[in-house]
C-alpha cells in the first residue's frame, strides 16, 4: 500500500537543533515515512544528526547529495576555504557511517496516495551539483523535467523552498532544515494529501550556543550565518542567477 503521507526533509547539514524541531513536528503529522533528500553532511553535528535519522520509528529513506558525496569521496572540486569542514565531517563519521552515505541512491522514486507518483533528487534528477530556483527560465528546465513521467519532482540543493510548474510536472523545492536562506528557521516538505510547504521555528539562540559549543572548525560562522541570521533571499537569488542552468 503506498504511503498517505511523506515528509521531506533536504540539507540538514549537520543542525541537530534545526533536525530534533523539525522532527518535533514530522511527529505530530503522522507520517508513513520520511525521505531525507540529500546533505546530512556536512555540518557542526555529523555523526549526531546522522543517528538521530537512524533511530526514528519512522520508516526514513535516504538519497545522496552532494555534500555526503564529498565527504566520503573528495572530488577536489570544493572550494578551499571549504575543504577543512569537509575533513573534520570525515574524521567524525565511522568506516560504517562513511559506507552507509557512499551508498545512497541518487535519487528514488515513491508513489504517495492522493499526490502520485513522485521523484525525489537532490539538485536535478542529473545530478546532485546543477542549481535552478524559482526565477530559472521554462525553457531551461523543460530538458530535465518535462520529459519525466511523474506529476511531482522534488529537489533541493539550493536551500530555498519553492513550488513551480515545469511543463506538466510540478517541481517543488523543499528547503533547507538546516541552513537556509530567508528568514530563519528549519524548512522542510509534507507531502499527502496535499503538498504543503513547512517552516519550523526553535529556539535559535540556544541552537547557536550549541553549536558554537562543538570542535566544527567554522561553527562561529555557522551560528552566526545559518541559524541566527540567514543570508536574504533577494541577495542569494542574485548571486545565483549567474551560477544557474544555462
Amino acid at each position: 500500500m503506498p504511503p498517505a503521507r511523506v515528509a521531506a526533509l533536504y540539507d540538514i547539514h549537520g543542525n541537530l537543533p534545526a533536525l530534533e524541531a523539525v522532527l518535533g513536528e514530522v511527529r505530530a503529522a503522522r507520517v508513513d515515512r520520511i525521505v531525507v533528500g540529500g546533505d546530512v553532511v556536512p555540518g557542526p553535528m555529523p555523526r549526531e544528526s546522522l543517528a538521530c535519522l537512524l533511530d526514528l520509528e519512522v520508516p526514513v529513506q535516504f538519497i545522496q547529495g552532494n555534500g555526503d558525496r564529498e565527504v566520503v569521496a573528495p572530488t577536489g572540486a570544493v572550494p578551499e576555504p571549504f575543504r577543512e569542514a569537509l575533513r573534520w565531517n570525515a574524521g567524525q563519521l565511522s568506516a560504517e557511517e562513511h559506507a552507509r552515505l557512499a551508498g545512497w541512491p541518487p535519487t528514488l522514486r515513491i508513489t504517495i496516495d492522493g499526490v502520485g507518483d513522485v521523484l525525489f533528487c537532490h539538485a536535478t534528477p542529473r545530478n546532485d551539483t546543477e542549481i535552478f530556483t524559482r526565477n530559472t527560465p521554462d525553457d531551461r528546465l523543460l530538458p530535465i523535467f518535462g520529459a519525466l513521467d511523474v506529476a511531482l519532482a522534488v529537489c533541493g540543493h539550493t536551500h530555498m523552498a519553492f513550488d513551480r510548474m515545469v511543463g506538466r510536472v510540478r517541481v517543488v523545492n523543499a528547503g533547507s532544515v538546516g541552513m537556509p536562506f530567508g528568514e530563519p528557521g528549519a524548512y522542510w516538505l509534507l507531502l499527502g494529501p496535499h503538498v504543503e510547504l513547512r517552516r519550523t521555528a526553535y529556539d535559535f539562540a540556544k541552537a547557536a550556543d550549541r553549536v558554537r559549543a562543538t570542535d566544527y572548525p567554522q561553527a562561529e560562522e555557522f551560528a552566526a550565518r545559518n541559524i541566527l541570521a540567514p543570508p536574504a533571499e533577494a541577495a542569494i537569488l542574485a548571486a545565483f542567477a549567474h551560477a544557474e542552468l544555462t
